[in-house]
Order: structure tokens, then sequence, then C-alpha cells
């Protein structure tokens, strides 16, 4: 197996990073010459990662070809190369439809979508791919596990969703700056909070943790959890998250 990586930007270090790192049994990896520094300095950690001169050399070493490019280059960097009807293709590009994939890599016929995030790098990730394919699922359970999402209408939405993820850390940001106004240092606080939610990722693991029940167990009858969650109740700020996801849905299937 070989993969050549198109774009390698964070998500595609990340993915040879997870490909390659402390395994025995590492494929073969060709990345595009993009972001040069980048690639080199993988080739230079990996012995079985090279850079080829070209785009169009590496998807044809490639086995596998992964596209890791930003969705707005699509048709500028993939229009002008050539792939083969015996290539897996998987794209990482959000917003970019497999009708869309189909036009530009022909006559590649296994084609997928696949939403990955970085811990794909410890092979921690559990990454949604559509539609499922060999070659997809493959390589995202080399990185942890493969998640099949049923159409593309529910990919979109799951990439939608990762929209929250600088949200998350601007909410853990609020509560450190707030310690910091209540007279706690800012190295204080800022380790106190990442060491409350670090130990809460623990009732994460599993392979569908039940958020509204762990909710509701943290919230003790009369407790201060109860009374912070009814603040945001009131303000309504879930529903606000559930507007913000639909106005990224909107974006993304615009594109």
């Amino acid at each position: 197996m070989t993969y050549g990586i198109i774009g390698v930007g964070a998500i595609g270090a990340a993915i040879v990073t997870g490909l390659c790192e402390g395994v025995r049994d590492a494929p073969a990896v060709v990345l595009s010459p993009r972001n040069a520094t980048r690639a080199a300095d993988l080739a230079a950690r990996f012995r079985n990662v090279r850079v080829a001169k070209t785009n169009q050399e590496a998807i044809d070493a490639a086995s596998v070809v992964l596209l890791c490019i930003r969705p707005q280059e699509a048709r500028s960097v993939l229009g002008d190369l050539k792939f083969s009807s015996a290539q897996g293709v998987v794209s990482m590009m959000a917003g970019i439809s497999i009708e869309t994939l189909q036009q530009l890599v022909a006559p590649a016929q296994s084609i997928a979508r696949a939403i990955p995030l970085p811990t794909v790098a410890a092979r921690e990730g559990a990454t949604p791919i559509f539609p499922y394919t060999a070659a997809a699922n493959a390589l995202f359970e080399r990185l942890g596990s493969s998640i099949e999402i049923p159409n593309e209408v529910a990919l979109e939405a799951t990439s939608a969703s990762t929209a929250t993820v600088s949200a998350h850390f601007a909410y853990l940001n609020a509560i450190s700056q707030w310690l910091v106004a209540q007279g706690v240092s800012e190295a204080a606080a800022r380790r106190q909070v990442a060491a409350t939610f670090a130990g809460l990722a623990a009732q994460l693991h599993g392979e569908a943790p039940d958020f509204a029940e762990l909710a509701r167990d943290h919230a003790t009858r009369g407790g201060i959890n109860e009374q912070f969650l009814g603040v945001l109740e009131q303000a309504r700020v879930f529903e606000t998250v559930s507007s913000g996801l639909d106005r990224v849905l909107a974006r993304l299937t615009r594109r």
C-alpha cells in the first residue's frame, strides 16, 4: 500500500504521523511538494516517507490518494491532474461533494469523504467517512477507528459539528479569565481549568457516551452545577449552539 498525499497541512501531517510514528509496518507515503518545509520535515523523520517533485508524481506513485487541500483550492489544484481507475481516493475537503469529486478525479471510482481531526496523529481518531470504501476504512482503522455515516447530508452535518472546537476552548478561557478577575493567578487559573476538564474526559471513552445522562449526573439537585446550567438554559445558550451549527451547515452546503 502506498499513500499519496496532496496537501501537507496540519491534517495531512497528522495522518502521516499516525501512519508512521512508532509503527513497524508503516506504509509507503509520497507527499506532494505543497508546503515544502513541512513535507521535508516529515520525510526526514520517517524513512518510508518521501517528497515528490510534483503533485502528479505523488498521484502516480499511489494506490490510495488522500486529498488534504483547502476546499477553495480543489478545482485549481486538481483540475490538471490525472488519476487512475484503479486508485482509491479519500478527500478531507469540507463541502466538496462526492459528485464534484467524481468529476475532479475521474476515472477513479473508489471515492470517499472523511472528517479526520488532529487526534489521528496519536491513532486516537474516530473518523467519520462516507461512503464506506475499503480504502477509507483501512486508512482510518490504522489511525484509530472509522465511523460510517449513512449519507452525504449527514456527513455535512458531522463536518459542521467540528466547528465547535474553537468555541470549546473559548469557553474554557472564559472560565479561566473569570478566575483571574477573582484574584487567582493566570497560571493557576489555566492549570485548574485544564485539570478539571481533562479529568472529565475519561468519562467520554466508549462507543457512545450519553451526554444528557452525564449532565444530569453532575447537576446535583440544589447544587451549584444545577444553578449554573439553569443560567445557561435561561439564556438559551444551547439553542444558540443549534442555530450556530445551522448557519455553519448552510455555508458548507452552499459550496
